[in-house]
């Protein structure tokens, strides 16, 4: 097969679907010289997702040995089966507020069996080819729901980045949260709080001199070097967790019932929905970086199988993650053969350097959460959407504020319903009904007036005319005065239409004949016409014509 450098463009047919990006990679020739080159990504983005992987955990309320099950089983799948050459898969940061949230409600089994369910979901809506529609989620709802989720992690890690001691349980609503947290300053840790932020200051100062060096790992592991040297008195995975195993559990299937499923319906498709979301925006990236084009339902298929699989290992959620796909491109990968040896990687590390991470202070471990809240908080993005536009200004803050102070699902349900509202009134504000000329220009510039002798009137309508638009196409016809013989409507600039529209078109139809008015529609496209059709516009009510000219030859024929 001759080879492609970039993949065909357009919609998958049903059989690319199930066409991995792996198999497409080995189609087109994979030697040794691009496995070497795989083998360097695979080990870096591994390096990067270790300590990643056991922060994310550890701030979703689990062990972090669960982060490392995701990464390795789901991580493995979704490069195995994905319909992107460099995705990488494994814990976001982005699933920390929701899995938090379901796992202190419905317990570590319960969001087990949730996570299941969301494969499944993922699985059927990449299947039905729904993946597209994912991604018209509006801009201003992405950015404030990832603001407003960077900006949960920030708050969550405040209590082991200071070394905190509280009463009770941490609260989960951030008002409560800081209360709780600024009564119980007198606990705080001067330990913990100078190694918090020296991991945060060697994170940040190795990004700057040197970016291709892992400035995760070397902090992390700095971090629990000198906690160990000094025997310093602050929690670590060890004190808190007992340590990490050294290899993977058996699978295992959650408990499940009717009862239960139904009870985790919501939650699961909130996994669902979040993952599709953050696998395809990681995808976007991906082809920006490179040129490439992913398959999103495919991509979607492996997202599904991949938490299927990880939640039968213990593992948390599982979707694309932008920070270290971007990491894997730029370490050089050439296909999805890099993806499967970081999962590989990191099970290798995890079995050989399971007792060293029970070294690792949480407080080094909430200084790296907080790099990646800071990073993905988009300021850059956020201010200049604040900017740009007023009634842009207004989803992104609604959603932004919604995922804080309320629950990340209300935010994003709320913002997209508003940017959705927004949409519609600018669609509608593209309607115009505009007096036509009877006949084109003649040499001397001249038209002929609509109140021609002919007793023809033209009406031209642009734009998509659908629900949003109705009230305007409606307005426009009330200001007619008296009707003449005969009326034609030239839908040639008009690409779409709906029922509601045409029900404004009744209206004033019905209100025409009432005047012994005849109405032509001329130019209508086929979509249009059998959608005006559908709204009860057929003929004897109205006649149609190819075009305005032909309606008024109709019309004076008689």
């Amino acid at each position: 097969m001759k080879p492609r450098s970039r993949e065909t463009p357009g919609e998958p047919t049903f059989r690319e679907l199930f066409t991995p990006k792996l198999v497409t990679v080995l189609r087109e020739g994979y030697g040794f010289s691009h496995l070497r080159k795989d083998v360097l990504a695979g080990l870096t983005v591994a390096i990067v997702a270790l300590p990643l992987s056991m922060a994310i955990a550890i701030a979703s309320g689990v062990s972090p040995d669960r982060g490392l099950y995701a990464a390795i089983i789901g991580g493995f799948i979704v490069s195995l089966m994905g319909g992107s050459r460099f995705q990488i898969g494994g814990p976001a940061g982005a699933f920390i507020v929701l899995v938090a949230a379901i796992v202190a409600r419905e317990g570590v089994d319960g969001f087990l069996l949730a996570t299941f369910m969301a494969g499944i979901i993922l699985a059927l809506v990449g299947m039905l080819r729904l993946g597209t529609y994912i991604k018209y989620i509006p801009h201003p709802v992405t950015v404030g729901f990832t603001a407003g989720i960077a900006v949960i992690i920030f708050a969550s890690q405040l209590r082991d980045l200071f070394g905190l001691r509280l009463d009770g349980a941490e609260p989960g609503e951030i008002v409560e949260k800081i209360q709780s947290l600024a009564r119980a300053y007198e606990t705080v840790s001067p330990s913990a709080v100078a190694l918090g932020f020296a991991t945060i200051l060697v994170i940040l100062g190795l990004k700057r001199l040197r970016p291709t060096a892992p400035g995760m790992l070397v902090a992390v592991v700095g971090a629990a070097f000198v906690a160990a040297l000094l025997d310093l008195p602050i929690e670590t995975i060890g004190t808190r967790f007992g340590g990490i195993p050294e290899g993977l559990p058996a699978p295992r299937l959650p408990a499940v019932s009717p009862g239960r499923v139904i009870e985790l319906l919501p939650d699961a498709f909130s996994i669902a929905f979040l993952g599709g979301i953050e696998s395809l925006l990681s995808a976007v990236v991906a082809d920006g970086m490179t040129g490439r084009r992913h398959r999103s339902n495919s991509e979607l298929v492996a997202q599904g199988v991949a938490n299927m699989a990880s939640s039968l290992f213990g593992g948390i959620a599982v979707t694309g993650t932008i920070a270290r796909t971007a990491t894997n491109i730029r370490a050089g990968a050439v296909g999805p053969v890099a993806g499967m040896l970081h999962s590989l990687f990191l099970l290798a590390f995890m079995m050989l350097a399971a007792p060293l991470a029970s070294y690792i202070p949480l407080a080094a471990l909430a200084g790296l959460l907080m790099v990646v809240a800071w990073n993905m908080a988009e300021k850059h993005e956020f201010g200049a959407i604040l900017m740009r536009s007023r009634a842009e200004a207004v989803v992104l803050l609604a959603t932004f504020l919604l995922t804080v102070f309320r629950d990340l699902m209300t935010g994003i349900f709320v913002g997209v319903v508003l940017g959705s509202l927004l949409f519609m009134h600018r669609m509608a504000t593209l309607v115009h009904v505009d007096r036509g000329m009877r006949d084109a220009p003649d040499a001397e510039g001249n038209g002929a007036p609509d109140e021609a002798s002919d007793g023809v009137m033209l009406y031209r309508i642009n734009g998509p005319i659908f629900f949003g638009a109705s009230s305007t196409i409606a307005s426009a016809f009330e200001r007619i005065g008296g009707f003449p013989p005969v009326i034609i409507l030239d839908f040639s600039e008009v690409p779409f239409a709906d029922t509601s529209a045409a029900g404004s078109l009744m209206t004033f139809i019905r209100h025409a004949k009432r005047q012994n008015s005849q109405v032509f529609f001329a130019g209508a496209n086929r979509d249009v016409r059998r959608m005006l059709a559908r709204g009860g516009l057929r003929p004897p009510l109205v006649r149609y014509a190819p075009d305005a000219a032909r309606a008024r030859e109709a019309a004076l024929a008689g």
